[in-house]
């Protein structure tokens, strides 16, 4: 970590919307301080500077131009790729916002070029910094719940986001459902099998995307147990992620993220990963996600995409 009396010294690269909850979220930390930001637009660059964020129209001019200890990608999903490579290329330590790429070709891209260039390098997988589901993980792997039999899911969101996000975003299944199957592997220790899809949308769908509003993946996973992830682009009572977990010892149900409240888990979630990013940076030490991860997670979307028929 950084010697500087104002911790690690973190860079944000996008300031949309998952950019701003980044920020908001940091401003909590005591280890963590964003100190620079980039963004295209002139508007957000003042807001930034005014908030006294120094801020860049480019990742060309952050890099010429300031000293940082690290760097948080939360561009648009179809730019995750270049962005890694160049600043892994600048030697810059990366945490990029999920899915990392639009495709697990992108993803492997990135494990290779950030191995090629030796550099810490982290997905943000925010679900692992949950304390409930953190707790959760580690009564499974120790054997609390017996056999395991079957997890189930859900990420239920309020309402869908704008046509133009949802058309680069690759999907229902690649901008919802790789947060479900990371968290199946991450809480079981298991990987995904066979697994059959389902989808709805009409009249809900959104014509000028073509993406669904509603999705279901049932799997089989390795060791003998299932499960079963439901993904959902309109839920009135307010965006909610559920997990339920059980074997032949026990039952263990989690609304992680209610609909009341939910927004202070969410953030909490996005210090501890930032603060763990920084550990990484300085020691190697995470329990964050890994690029190779992130391949994992596409391929399982990638397949429940072709499972359902829906496009690539």
């Amino acid at each position: 970590m950084s010697s500087r009396a104002n911790g690690f010294r973190l860079a944000i690269v996008g300031v949309g919307r998952m950019g701003r909850t980044h920020l908001e979220a940091l401003r909590a930390s005591s280890t963590v301080v964003i100190t620079a930001a980039v963004d295209p637009r002139r508007e957000v660059r003042e807001d930034l500077s005014a908030e006294g964020v120094r801020s860049y129209s480019s990742a060309e001019e952050l890099l010429e131009k300031e000293t940082v200890d690290g760097a948080l990608v939360s561009v648009p999903t179809g730019q995750h790729r270049a962005l890694v490579e160049q600043l892994a290329r600048a030697g810059l330590p990366v945490l990029c916002e999920k899915p990392c790429g639009l495709s697990s070709d992108q993803a492997r891209e990135c494990v290779a070029v950030t191995e090629g260039a030796r550099i810490p390098f982290q997905v943000a997988y925010w679900r692992r910094y949950v304390p409930e589901l953190r707790s959760l993980r580690a009564r499974v792997m120790a054997g609390e719940l017996g056999e395991l039999l079957a997890v189930h899911c859900a990420q239920w969101d309020a309402a869908p986001p704008a046509s133009a996000f949802r058309a680069g975003s690759g999907g229902i299944f690649v901008d919802m459902g790789v947060h479900e199957f990371d968290q199946v592997r991450w809480l079981t220790g298991r990987d995904f099998e066979t697994l059959k899809a389902v989808t709805s949308g009409p009249p809900a769908a959104d014509p000028e995307s073509g993406d669904v509003d509603c999705a279901h993946v049932a799997a089989t996973l390795t060791a003998g147990a299932t499960a079963v992830v439901s993904l959902g682009r309109w839920h009135p009572a307010g965006d909610t992620c559920r997990v339920e977990v059980y074997g032949t010892k026990g039952t263990v149900s989690s609304c992680f993220l209610p609909p009341s409240g939910g927004d202070a888990v969410f953030h909490e979630a996005l210090r501890l990963q930032a603060e763990d990013f920084a550990r990484r940076a300085s020691d190697g030490g995470s329990t964050g996600a890994t690029a190779r991860d992130a391949v994992v997670a596409l391929e399982v979307a990638e397949r429940a995409q072709a499972e359902a028929g829906e496009r690539s």
